[in-house]
């Protein structure tokens, strides 16, 4: 009931009419919900019937290929599952590469990450650094301006200075009118033979002055007395201020027009060594001689002030008045021509004078060392010239010529053998024949006394101041003693610019007693009164004496031509430049024909006696020159034929002309010798375009030379310029001979196979192959370099399309530019393209920007002297080089057994590539720390080979690849590469200052090295402490356990490592014959020395390591195992040779010392045939002036010989690093490391002077 009641009172309060509405309303949204579903589905069943419909399509398809891969597989009979396995496994490479390709991405993410924090920071400390330049830029331009103020005062100043010196001047002009009168009586009067003679020997004397005296006195009255004084020079004059010397006599002029060309001469040139005489002080007392002489210098010096209007004057007189009568078929006798030498000297010395006083003046200062130093150059003969090569005409012989007249002058028969002997001419001394002699008879040439075989065309006369004996001379010498004051004769040879001397003329087969080098800087002084003079060099006075006054005459005139040539010649000795065409020709100079050597260099022709020779006899400016083929055609062959030369018509002959020069002409055998020095005389001369001489290639490079390489010049495009299919059918260049121009021809078709044959793995031999052939040649044959710079050129100018070739024919450039470079307009040209090609956009213009980058260094380095090695063109071919600075590396191993990788480039030297690692290691300077590079032996033997500062590191690696090939034909083919080892050379006391820790340590490793080969004395309990301190410092503590075995033996795992370290640090002959039980012992010995430097690090270790070590007296000392040849006085059969900076030990087998020979000692050394010898000089008792020659032979290998011949050197070399190359020289290498360490303060006791 009580339910029934619930549930009507529930149905009663329901409105279910409401409820009715509501679910009407749901029911209506419901049936628009279902509507739109089933559009929805309709839709999507459309679709998926298309899909369908497709999906059947490409099943169809599907099924079609595959048919059709069924009937290709059964045609080829592969099975199916095969090709789906051989697929996996692509697909898991491919996904294996995925994943390592994301790993590499990662690290270079992260590792760019970290550069640009770098490139942040480094930037903010060049904002710091530019900030600070900015402001010491600001306060030096600060400073400028105030100097410039002050320099624009003191110049106003000086201008109101010279303007009050040109009122002066002007008022003396009535003194130049007086001057011209007493000219004129001085050329008309005649003075009596004893004034003339007295003339003559003033004029000998040099030029006067009112303040000066004429006598020239030496500084020490000792250089009077006879070669029988012990010690004629008690106080050696050096060449400082105040040494006076006796100047040389000039020879008397042939005419007086010759003496007024050389006044005008001598006034117009300048004076190339008065930079060299400042440290000389010459005091000239020059008395005049007669009274007219004095009036004349009176009128020329007023209150102190020189007339600087005489010059001027002297050109504005009247011609007829200023030359002396024309003579007639007679000469004028010889007292005339010294009174007219007498006057013109006198007169263009006091003009020399005057100009230098006024230029004094100009510049505010007034100094009397100046005029002295002018009037001795003046005065002293022969006086250097603009060129050695000058052959002016109008120039007198006295000029350029002189002999030295000793004052019994007057004795001498004129034509007798006495005056042929003292050089002087036979024209100018048959004074008994008053006949004019043809001007066209004297040669002019200024050769300065080439040994010309004299061919006669213009006259039967001969000029015999060119004799051979002007430039090389032999004969005896009184030389005094360096150490001993006495005075030795020896036989001297004077050839090549340098002087040898022997005790014999026997000797000369033998090493010389000593070299004296001759340069620029010498200087000749003579005695007064005897037969000595002095021949003063850089390093040493030699203090000389001849038989006879003729004999000195002889001597001195030589070596001043020698000095003359020297002083005026700027490639005296071997010119850096590179030739740029050379060899024989004829030279025909005034009818004179002569075989020689010819050289162009730059602007400038050289021509030697010989191929060999450092001193040419002469040389010719090229500069503007005039250069022409002489036509030869109406010639006949008798001309030829009768010179003894072979000369026949068919020789060609060109004809040079310097400006205001005479010509010269050379006679050439072919016409390709004629047209290649036609070329390159041309082009030097700056004439090749007016005359179109050389190829079309050459004329055309130009024409491109004239337009200054204009980029939009069509010269470009020409066809002759730009490449072609066709090959070559001839040079492009100018080529000596037929078989140059094969060789030309045949290097084409090599570049054409290195550029058409694509580079891949297995072909990057056979590039190498040609590349390296082809330079070779290039090398072998200067000539073809030009040559071959052109026919890249041509290769790569407008090639298209842009496909491999293009980029292999670069690569071939990029290697021969690192090799050597093209000379004259080649280069210039080489230059030009680059430029035309660089562009870092496109893989071509990287090769090219390479290449300038490349051409800089090469210019800057100098060329190579090996082929590239198999390392470089690997490297060129496989990837660009544009991406690295410096795109070669190479490891360079240390005495630790760690390394260092350093990049360099085709142009890196030693020295460089030192820096470069040096850096990199924290080390100081090879100068400073004595350490050097070295190389081991491509046999493979125990050898090293120490390399020089100036080699470059691709050189040495050629070379060395070079001899391995030819040691081990076809085997270590790219396999085995040079093995560089950066260790201690030469050892010095003064290197333990300022030492780093990366030094003591390698040094340290160096050290443990000679103990392990028993070449350091340690004693057992010694050689197991240093063992100790070197396990440490590899290993660090040593690891050992607590618990051990039952026998008390460590580990196994410290066993092996006490293995190692006994192996590697303790000295073998200690453990040789131990047994494994005694090896054991030993473990436990190091195991217990070890364990207690535990705690201690690695530089501690290494720092008592080296204190230990260098108790020994000869640490740092190498040593050589060598074995006596009797007779010696060493009684052992084999001994140890020690080198180090004190001088050669001999040490027994125990290492204790037997005798010690310091470097001062030694007199030489080196190979002698198959053994080592030393030859020493030694005082037998304190106080003795005697010394006992003593020679030591030693049996050693002969590789060890030379290493230790260098070695010695090098540490002599040290101590006297410029030391001229003289008799003590054991070998040709002697200089070898003369420059790698400069002198340091040496305090101690021992030698210090070979």
């Amino acid at each position: 009931y009580f339910y029934l009641k619930v549930i009507t009172l529930l149905l009663s309060s329901v409105d279910w009419q409401k409820r009715c509405v509501a679910l009407e309303m749901q029911l209506l949204r419901f049936r628009l919900q279902a509507g739109k579903i089933r559009e929805l589905l309709a839709e999507k069943m459309q679709e998926l019937e298309q899909r369908v419909t497709e999906a059947d399509q490409r099943a169809e398809s599907a099924e079609k290929q595959i048919h059709v891969m069924e009937e290709k597989l059964k045609s080829a009979n592969i099975q199916t599952s095969e090709s789906e396995s051989s697929l996996y496994r692509k697909c898991q490479d491919l996904t294996n590469q995925v994943q390592e390709k994301d790993a590499v991405i990662k690290r270079l993410e992260t590792q760019l990450e970290k550069q640009i924090l770098v490139r942040a920071q480094e930037a903010k400390i060049i904002e710091e650094k530019a900030a600070k330049i900015k402001d010491w830029v600001t306060f030096k331009l600060r400073e400028m301006e105030q100097e410039n103020q002050q320099l624009k005062m003191a110049n106003l100043k000086q201008t109101e200075q010279i303007m009050l010196l040109q009122d002066k001047l002007q008022c003396e002009d009535n003194s130049s009118d007086e001057l011209n009168s007493k000219f004129r009586s001085q050329c008309l009067h005649s003075s009596s033979s004893s004034s003339s003679s007295s003339s003559a020997y003033e004029m000998a004397h040099g030029p006067s002055s009112p303040e000066s005296s004429m006598r020239i006195t030496p500084k020490s009255p000792l250089l009077s007395r006879s070669p029988s004084t012990n010690n004629p020079f008690p106080n050696p004059p050096q060449p400082q201020s105040g040494t006076s010397m006796t100047l040389p006599k000039v020879r008397t002029p042939l005419t007086p027009r010759d003496s007024i060309q050389l006044v005008k001469k001598h006034y117009s040139q300048p004076q190339p060594s008065l930079d060299r005489l400042h440290h000389l002080n010459f005091n000239i007392d020059i008395m005049t001689p007669s009274s007219t002489y004095s009036t004349l210098k009176k009128e020329l010096t007023h209150d102190g002030v020189s007339f600087v209007g005489l010059a001027e004057e002297l050109e504005r007189l009247d011609p007829e008045v200023l030359k002396p009568p024309t003579p007639p078929l007679h000469r004028f006798p010889s007292w005339v021509r010294r009174q007219y030498w007498l006057f013109f000297v006198s007169i263009s010395c006091s003009l020399y004078k005057i100009q230098s006083d006024l230029e004094c003046v100009r510049c505010g200062i007034i100094s009397y060392t100046s005029y002295q130093a002018k009037a001795t150059q003046i005065s002293s003969v022969p006086l250097p010239d603009d060129d050695s090569g000058s052959e002016d005409d109008s120039s007198s012989l006295a000029s350029l010529r002189t002999s030295i007249l000793s004052p019994d002058r007057k004795s001498s028969v004129p034509g007798s053998p006495r005056a042929v002997k003292r050089g002087v001419s036979m024209s100018s001394i048959s004074s008994e024949s008053d006949y004019a002699i043809p001007p066209d008879a004297y040669s002019l040439d200024s050769d300065y006394s080439e040994p010309e075989h004299k061919v006669q065309r213009t006259s039967s006369y001969s000029c015999e101041s060119t004799g051979p004996e002007m430039l090389e001379k032999s004969g005896y010498l009184l030389k005094m003693g360096s150490q001993v004051k006495a005075w030795k004769r020896r036989w001297f040879i004077l050839r090549n610019g340098e002087i040898l001397y022997y005790k014999s003329p026997s000797d000369v087969i033998r090493k010389p007693q000593g070299q004296i080098e001759l340069n620029s800087s010498c200087c000749i002084v003579r005695g007064e009164g005897a037969q000595t003079f002095q021949l003063i060099t850089e390093k040493k006075t030699f203090y000389l004496t001849a038989d006879s006054p003729n004999i000195l005459e002889e001597w001195i005139r030589v070596l001043q031509n020698i000095l003359k040539v020297q002083a005026s010649s700027p490639v005296t000795v071997e010119t850096a430049a590179k030739p740029t065409v050379r060899g024989w020709l004829t030279k025909v100079k005034h009818g004179h024909s002569k075989l020689v050597w010819c050289s162009l260099v730059g602007k400038v022709f050289y021509y030697y006696r010989n191929q060999e020779d450092k001193l040419p006899l002469g040389q010719l400016q090229m500069r503007e020159a005039s250069v022409q083929e002489v036509d030869r055609s109406c010639d006949s062959d008798e001309d030829y034929e009768a010179g003894s030369r072979g000369f026949l018509s068919s020789h060609c002959t060109l004809v040079v002309q310097p400006r205001d020069q005479s010509p010269t002409y050379l006679l050439i055998g072919t016409k390709q010798e004629k047209d290649t020095w036609l070329y390159h005389l041309t082009v030097a001369a700056g004439s090749s375009a007016i005359f179109k001489v050389g190829t079309e290639y050459e004329q055309l490079i130009g024409k491109l030379l004239d337009a200054e390489g204009d980029p939009d010049s069509v010269l470009w495009k020409s066809e002759a310029l730009s490449f072609c299919k066709e090959g070559l059918r001839s040079p492009l260049t100018t080529l000596p001979s037929e078989a140059l121009q094969t060789e030309a021809l045949k290097l084409f078709k090599s570049c054409q196979l290195f550029i058409n044959v694509l580079v891949e793995s297995p072909s990057v031999d056979y590039h190498t192959s040609l590349a390296q052939n082809a330079l070779q040649v290039c090398l072998t044959h200067p000539e073809l370099q030009n040559e071959m710079y052109c026919q890249l050129i041509k290769q790569t100018n407008r090639r298209m399309p842009h496909n491999y070739s293009l980029t292999q024919c670069w690569q071939l450039l990029s290697l021969c530019v690192a090799l050597f470079l093209p000379q004259q307009h080649f280069l210039w040209y080489l230059r030009q393209y680059l430029q035309h090609n660089a562009d870092p956009r496109s893989e071509v213009g990287k090769y090219a920007v390479y290449c300038q980058r490349s051409l800089e260094r090469a210019l800057q380095n100098g060329e190579r002297e090996a082929k590239p090695s198999r390392m470089e063109i690997v490297s060129i071919l496989l990837r660009n080089p544009y991406h690295h600075s410096l795109p070669f590396s190479i490891p360079v191993h240390f005495m630790n057994n760690t390394y260092q990788v350093v990049g360099f480039d085709g142009s890196t030297t030693v020295e460089e590539f030192l820096n470069t690692l040096n850096q990199r290691i924290a080390m100081r300077k090879p100068q400073l720390t004595g350490f050097a590079l070295f190389t081991d032996d491509p046999s493979g033997k125990d050898l090293e080979h120490c390399l020089q500062s100036t080699a470059k590191i691709c050189d040495v690696i050629s070379k060395w690849e070079q001899a391995l090939k030819e040691l081990h034909p076809g085997k270590n083919e790219g396999t085995r590469i040079v093995r560089l080892t950066y260790k201690s050379r030469l050892c010095f006391r003064s290197q333990v200052k300022g030492e780093t820790e990366r030094e003591r340590l390698l040094l340290a490793y160096q050290v443990n090295d000679e103990v392990q080969q028993g070449h350091f004395p340690v004693n057992k309990e010694l050689a197991l402490e240093v063992a100790a301190l070197m396990a440490q410092v590899e290993h660090g503590d040593l690891e050992r356990p607590g618990a051990s075995s039952p026998t008390g033996s460590p580990q196994p795992k410290s066993q092996l490592i006490l293995l190692q370290a006994l192996e590697r640090f303790y000295p073998k002959r200690y453990k040789q014959d131990c047994s494994s039980e005694q090896l054991r012992d030993l473990s436990e010995r190091l195991a217990t020395k070890w364990s207690m430097l535990r705690g201690c690090s690695a530089s501690e270790c290494v720092r008592i390591y080296l204190t230990v070590a260098r108790k020994w007296p000869l640490f740092g000392a190498k040593l050589f195992s060598a074995k006596p040849v009797p007779p010696s006085p060493v009684e052992q059969s084999q001994v140890w040779l020690a080198v180090n900076e004190d001088g050669l030990c001999v040490l027994d087998y125990t290492m204790h010392t037997l005798v010690t020979y310091s470097y001062q000692s030694v007199i030489t050394f080196g190979g002698c045939r198959d053994d080592f010898m030393v030859v020493t000089s030694q005082q037998r008792e304190p106080g003795v002036g005697k010394k006992s020659v003593e020679k030591l032979v030693f049996a050693m290998a002969k590789p060890k010989i030379l290493e230790l011949t260098l070695l010695m050197a090098s540490y002599i070399n040290h101590w006297n690093p410029s030391l001229p190359p003289a008799s003590q020289q054991p070998l040709g290498h002697w200089d070898v490391d003369s420059r790698h360490f400069p002198s340091m303060n040496y305090t101690t006791k021992g030698p210090t002077l070979l």
